[in-house]
């Protein structure tokens, strides 16, 4: 399992990667034409505001899955561990509640849009309204995946906080440097 999570992480960057290559490679060709030649690449804008969209989204599972959305962790911090699980556990479930809304919703509207088209590219609208279910999807399974690991006892306590604070990550970046410093 943790395998092919490392799998789909590094294909979730190099897509990322890719997307915001073309991104700026479209937008500076774009403005080059236009400033130099007077005219300009009509699908350009459009195509790079569908990477962007995709870009968002895609880096929201990124960050999701090494728990780097903001939040406030004050109250949990202080909890015992018992009464860490049991938040981890509500804060879990109402999470894949609002995913759940969210792949509703997105369902929905992708439905609706299958056969609309975009006006410079022709691409369906689909493929926008689509990320929504790519990231409900994806970020469920997150949640669950640690809600397993919660319920058999894998998780740390450190883990049982939703939030990773910035200094934590710092520590945690440089005590990995010092690793591959030893080992090099």
């Amino acid at each position: 399992m943790e395998k092919l999570s490392k799998y789909l992480e590094t294909m979730l960057n190099i897509f990322m990667a890719f997307a915001l290559s073309l991104m700026v490679i479209l937008v500076f060709g774009n403005v080059v034409l236009r400033y130099f030649f007077n005219s300009g690449i009509t699908w350009s804008e459009e195509i790079s505001r569908y990477l962007f969209v995709w870009l968002t989204f895609l880096g929201a599972i990124g960050a999701f899955k090494d728990k780097e959305h903001l939040g406030v962790d004050m109250l949990v911090k202080r909890l015992p561990t018992g009464l860490k699980k049991v938040a981890l556990v509500i804060s879990d479930l109402l999470m894949l509640y609002v995913l759940y809304l969210v792949l509703d919703g997105s369902w929905k509207m992708t439905l609706i849009n299958l056969h609309s088209k975009a006006p410079a590219t022709g691409l369906p609208l689909a493929a926008v309204y689509g990320t929504g279910i790519l990231v409900s999807i994806s970020m469920g399974l997150i949640l669950i995946n640690n809600l397993i690991k919660l319920l058999t006892n894998k998780l740390t306590d450190e883990e049982l906080v939703l939030i990773n604070d910035s200094e934590e990550m710092i520590d945690f970046h440089e005590k990995d440097l010092i690793k591959e410093g030893k080992q090099a």
